[in-house]
């Protein structure tokens, strides 16, 4: 018989080390997708993750590193305060699309008139949008004890039949010639989150992935809050004991990270894509997971997983367009990181044991 055995203490060295490893068995396990594919693997990965840096276009792909990295560091931060507390927000892909359309619907109400306060008041709004979907599963917890899990999972769907309505209906541009989708914002000065300096892929939305990393660790590290977290998550007991408020420790955390989620949305949809359209989202809110995971729940550790996981975004789209790998092959290859972070991380807390089960 095989059991898992926890072991009395993890080691600190292999806790830290576990990243490396997940990435080097997704590298060999990759590569053998690929040559699957009948794709050459090491062709295949130098494509990944050379050509955007050092490649012959690196120049016009670095900066997508930011563009790409921002919404999935802004997210993971967010989550990360949650799983630290053992608070499982899965749906920050709903609470992305929800800031997203929050933000957008406030400039195109100002539509054509411009002024300084419409973007601001997009970036409340897109804040608001993520946050209040996110007290949703967050309430319900706190009065009726359902799983977050599940709730903030299911709303995922909710949302997504939400954008669609709006593409097709109140957001839809007039002057679209009956196609689905918005006004296109990077035409509307005052709602266009532009790059700060041109061709360095430096928008508002970069910025404020930069500001929660720092908040994230000021917190996780210097205030008595980060501290409740951090026990809530470690020792449930101890911190029941120690006085922290469960209910207001998962409004905290279910709101933070929607409220970061809705953020991430709203400068997406300002920015890089421009319009709400029935495919707006592309899985970032998913996608940050790995990233918190990666990053080991760290803020430094997911502003670093952050720009690997952009990396193969990039990546992804020149192996699919120079080497004909399918879109499919890329996700696959992107939720490997997090099946082997969690294996080995299983490993790192337990032992495996063989013979027969001790008597009771």
């Amino acid at each position: 018989m095989i059991r898992l055995e926890k072991r009395p203490q993890p080691s600190r060295a292999l806790s830290l080390s576990t990243p490396i490893m997940a990435v080097l068995a997704t590298f060999i396990f990759g590569g053998l997708l690929f040559a699957v594919l009948g794709k050459d693997p090491v062709e295949a990965l130098q494509t990944i993750f050379w050509q955007p840096l050092f490649g012959e276009y690196a120049f016009y792909y670095r900066p997508q590193l930011l563009i790409k990295g921002a919404p999935l560091v802004l997210i993971a931060i967010g989550l990360s305060l949650g799983f630290k507390a053992g608070i499982w927000n899965i749906g920050a892909e709903g609470q992305y699309i929800m800031g997203a359309i929050f933000g957008a619907a406030v400039g195109l109400a100002f539509y054509p008139a411009e002024g300084w306060y419409i973007f601001p008041l997009m970036v409340l709004a897109g804040a608001l949008g993520g946050w209040a979907w996110a007290m949703i599963p967050a309430l319900l917890k706190v009065r009726f004890g359902t799983n977050e899990i599940l709730v903030s999972l299911m709303l995922v769907y909710v949302a997504e039949q939400f954008l669609a309505s709006m593409s097709l209906g109140l957001l839809k541009n007039p002057e679209g010639y009956g196609f689905p989708g918005s006004r296109n914002l990077q035409q509307y000065a005052s709602a266009h989150n532009a790059e700060l300096f041109a061709g360095s892929g430096m928008h508002w939305g970069v910025v404020a992935a930069l500001i929660a990393v720092i908040f994230a660790y000021v917190l996780l590290t210097k205030h008595r809050l980060g501290f409740a977290i951090r026990v809530t998550g470690e020792a449930p007991r101890a911190a029941r004991f120690s006085g922290v408020n469960p209910a207001r420790l998962v409004l905290f955390c279910l709101g933070t990270s929607g409220l970061l989620a809705g953020l991430a949305g709203m400068f997406e949809v300002s920015g890089p894509s421009g319009q709400i359209t029935i495919d707006f989202n592309v899985g970032y809110g998913f996608t940050a997971i790995i990233v918190a995971f990666l990053g080991r729940l760290h803020p430094i550790g997911i502003l670093l997983a952050g720009g690997l996981m952009a990396l193969t975004y990039i990546g992804g789209d020149i192996a699919q367009s120079n080497l004909g790998l399918p879109a499919a092959a890329i996700q696959v290859f992107q939720g490997m990181l997090l099946f082997f972070l969690l294996a080995l991380d299983v490993f790192t807390h337990y032992r495996l044991r063989f013979g027969a089960a001790e008597a009771v």
